[in-house]
């Protein structure tokens, strides 16, 4: 979606048309495939790096869009969120200090960008999720003010039929409908590209496929969404549901989701992957096109084919292939996506070494994927890495191993050799190398993430401790050590209270009773669980009463031989609710203007959690 003049296909004439230029693509593409015109004596790397911004108190910030103004630099744009922001790298010829080339360059922007950022009190964060999102930041407000991310939001919604809908279950489970695309502004990445000689594109892409599952298990860095622990790498659970457009429907059908990591190994040339994403995704978005690539090719000139690259934009394989144009010559790269962004700099450029090193080293034995492996394996082996990370056990040309065996055994020997093949300097090699090794034997940043996390809470409401921990991975980065060398934080630091709203500190693990439900029962409840305020919803969810400790007291002492009194007779009410945004003095003064002992904090009509007396004296 980096094409900025895009518009909706408002009719049959529009969509037509680009249709048209996007089937001319295809042919321009076998046409230069076949003449040999496609970049194939060069090997080029780029990436892509997201980061997010936070302000002084380590939520969310909404400035990205003056800040990436003051920056006036080519390298960054603009994200979904306008609490993210994107630097492209330059491509660098994959040889001697490449690797280094890209870590000084990502280092020197990244300063630029802080200095940037402090002069607003906003500080930078490289992290595959922020650990203070919460749900107010995920509202359409929050969407950069930019008409080609408004009218990606609008034709998924349109295809989809409904709102999203995110289901993800880790040792927490998150259930959520949303009206926006915006759970994807939760993603940051650190986008890594090789670029790939025609005639080996399938088999690199295929060894690409299998070698993600590994690879991802020993990088993830996003275990935590709104709180609540999840996945070893939510990113890949969260960007699938996130823009998904298929909706449920009484058939057994067979749709593939926009963000996937496909079905079966590609087969064919680079052309036949993106017919079959064609065949299977419906055009969302569309541009006016001038020239005909057919006859680009004939008059001598390399076609953009832009419509095919604006299409390709739209589906977000883990793996993307991508088209496009460097010096005037038309070359094919893959495009890794499923890396996180962060820990740290370092962690990050091991990363990419780690992918390119196995990509280039891979051994002739594997230039045939299905024929030593089966694809489900491959796509398993990624699932569960996203799921379960470093804890994961692969399935590996006939075996099982664990990530860890897997990596420092096996794949680590390929990248080393893949990289000095390059002619890779040998002390970044061992540097990099070094890193996912140690990583791989130690922690990972997801491993660092909820091993601190949960030793916050320990002590601290959740929102201070996701402030906690969202501070403590910023002054891990200004170290520059890799996450291997992070400790584990045991204890909140001194300074980590900043709550002002009642999102900061309600209870949101909350106990509720239906309106029918027995009184015997919700009072025995709420005896047994020692809880002095339950909310009571009536049939469609909605906060209908509450129950304190005082109705509890009253029926007890009065009903003691009735026993089918219904929780309707016995609450009271006339509720008085706040929102997650009210301020917390406020909500202090409604108490104690009411007498009341608790709130329900109620948003877009839904409970979503409660604040007591004891939460503010806490």
């Amino acid at each position: 979606m980096g094409e900025q003049k895009v518009r909706k296909i408002t009719d049959k004439k529009s969509r037509a048309d680009f249709i048209r230029h996007l089937l001319l693509d295809i042919d321009a593409l076998e046409m230069m495939l076949d003449r040999g015109m496609i970049e194939s004596d060069i090997t080029r790397i780029g990436s892509e790096q997201e980061f997010c911004l936070v302000e002084n108190n380590w939520r969310p910030s909404k400035k990205s869009g003056i800040i990436l103004e003051e920056i006036d630099d080519k390298h960054f744009t603009t994200e979904i969120a306008v609490f993210n922001l994107e630097i492209n790298l330059d491509p660098v010829e994959l040889k001697g200090n490449a690797f280094s080339k890209i870590e000084a360059q990502l280092t020197s922007l990244l300063e630029k960008a802080k200095a940037k950022a402090n002069e607003h009190k906003n500080r930078i964060v490289l992290t595959g999720i922020l650990p203070t999102i919460s749900k107010k930041e995920l509202e359409f407000i929050y969407m950069t003010p930019n008409p080609r991310y408004w009218m990606l939001n609008d034709m998924l919604k349109v295809l989809r039929g409904s709102n999203f809908r995110l289901h993800l279950r880790g040792v927490d489970e998150l259930f959520i409908k949303h009206d926006s695309v915006m759970f994807e502004g939760c993603n940051t990445s650190f986008q890594l590209h090789l670029q790939i000689a025609p005639d080996d594109f399938i088999s690199s892409y295929n060894w690409a496929q299998a070698i993600s599952g590994p690879i991802l298990g020993v990088c993830t860095n996003s275990p935590i969404l709104l709180g609540r622990e999840l996945w070893s790498e939510t990113r890949i659970g969260l960007f699938q549901q996130s823009i998904d457009t298929r909706n449920s429907s009484f058939a057994l059908e067979n749709k593939q989701s926009r963000v996937s990591f496909s079905k079966e190994w590609a087969k064919g040339t680079v052309a036949d992957l993106y017919k079959n994403d064609i065949s299977k995704h419906k055009v969302i978005i569309s541009k006016d096109i001038e020239n005909n690539s057919i006859e680009e090719i004939e008059k001598g000139n390399i076609p953009k084919l832009e419509a095919l690259c604006l299409f390709n934009g739209t589906i977000y394989r883990w793996n993307r292939p991508c088209f496009g144009m460097c010096e005037g010559k038309p070359h094919l790269r893959i495009e890794n996506r499923y890396i996180p962004s962060g820990p740290t700099v370092l962690d990050e450029i091991a990363n990419f070494a780690f992918w390119v090193g196995l990509m280039k080293g891979r051994p002739e034995k594997y230039d045939d994927m299905p024929s030593v492996m089966h694809f489900k394996d491959a796509k398993s082996n990624f699932v569960k890495a996203a799921r379960n990370g470093k804890e994961s056990v692969m399935e590996w040309m006939g075996k099982k191993i664990s990530v860890r065996d897997l990596v420092v055994n096996e794949l680590l020997p390929i990248a080393r050799e893949g990289l000095t093949k390059e002619k890779i300097h040998k002390k970044d090699i061992d540097r990099l190398l070094g890193v996912i090794e140690n990583r791989a034997k130690s922690q990972t940043g997801s491993q660092w993430k909820v091993k601190s996390y949960r030793n916050l809470l320990k002590t601290l409401k959740q929102d201070d401790a996701l402030i906690a921990l969202t501070k403590s991975i910023y002054n891990n980065q200004q170290t520059g050590k890799p996450v291997h060398e992070w400790p584990v934080i045991e204890h909140p630091p001194d300074d980590y209270q900043d709550a002002h709203l009642v999102s900061h500190i309600m209870t949101t693990q909350l106990f509720t009773v239906n309106k029918d439900d027995l009184a015997d029962l919700a009072t025995s409840i709420m005896e047994w669980k020692a809880i002095h305020h339950v909310p009571v919803e009536n049939n469609k969810g909605k906060l209908c009463g509450l129950l304190t400790k005082t109705h509890m007291s009253r029926f007890k002492e009065k009903n003691e031989k009735n026993k089918n009194i219904v929780v309707e007779e016995i609450m009271t009410k006339d509720v008085i609710v706040v929102k997650p945004t009210t301020k917390i003095l406020k909500a202090m003064h409604i108490m104690k203007k009411n007498s009341i002992g608790c709130l329900p904090v109620v948003q877009d009509k839904s409970l979503v959690g409660i604040i007591t007396i004891k939460d503010i004296i806490s």
